[in-house]
């Protein structure tokens, strides 16, 4: 985990998201974890949910349904919860507005992990995982393609949990993975009238003010403000070139 996944779970507040788990950055003390935790150094850490559905396979544990790209195009189709019913095939449960949420945030983010772990819809680096794991030699086959980190709650299975949020801020414009926001046809209105505003770094620091460690470490209101100056900036770059692939549409917020 790195502090990055910090930085998401902020942005995933201030546009009204909330899918993501809370993470905070803390110096930890005391005998009982490794020194490179107990060193000094604040790290980051996540306030893990036990309700998160994991399926029984061991070999795909890290999801709450199993899903391969196929299959997710052809879910998004459906329109599930609205035109289809949660339980026919081919949905899994997910609420329609789910996967909006779910793409729109990881589009920004540039977090690949979960939607194109093979790394498909950009070029990565030859250090990239996806390479060095031989995933990316894959791409030629889409129904090869899983899906991972595609988690639930067992109490609320019909919302998605985003965990792993650690994305790439940066990759350049000029290799945006658009594949995050394949076959996408609403996003949450909220969060995108907050990305619209100008009110986003605003809001942001407000939220990140309130993990003091976080704040206190990363160098106060002047450091942070000039680090989030250009994360921001980028952003909204980001966000106004998937406006061009996919409208917003009002999503009922509960």
């Amino acid at each position: 985990m790195s502090c990055s996944e910090v930085f998401a779970f902020h942005l995933d507040r201030v546009l009204g998201l909330n899918r993501s788990l809370p993470a905070v950055l803390r110096a930890f003390r005391g005998d009982v974890l490794p020194y490179r935790y107990t060193g000094g150094a604040p790290r980051p850490a996540l306030w893990w949910d036990p309700d998160i559905r994991h399926l029984a396979d061991r070999d795909n544990d890290q999801n709450s349904v199993p899903l391969s790209w196929v299959q997710y195009q052809r879910l998004l189709q459906a329109h599930c919860g609205g035109e289809t019913a949660l339980d026919s095939a081919p949905c899994v449960g997910v609420r329609h507005s789910e996967w909006g949420r779910l793409a729109l945030f990881d589009f920004l983010l540039q977090v690949s992990d979960r939607l194109d772990r093979y790394c498909c819809g950009f070029t990565p680096d030859p250090a990239e995982l996806c390479v060095e794991n031989l995933l990316h030699a894959k791409c030629g086959s889409s129904k090869d393609l899983l899906l991972v980190h595609i988690l639930v709650r067992t109490a609320d299975p019909s919302r998605l949990v985003f965990i792993d949020n650690a994305g790439r801020p940066q990759q350049s414009a000029d290799n945006l993975n658009f594949r995050l926001i394949e076959g996408i046809d609403e996003f949450p209105e909220t969060a995108a009238s907050v990305l619209r505003s100008g009110c986003l770094e605003r809001l942001l620091l407000r939220s990140l003010y309130t993990d003091r460690e976080f704040w206190e470490s990363r160098g106060g209101a002047a450091a942070i403000c000039w680090k989030l100056d250009r994360i921001i900036s980028k952003i909204k770059n980001i966000f106004y070139l998937s406006f061009q692939a996919v409208k917003p549409m009002s999503i009922h917020f509960t």
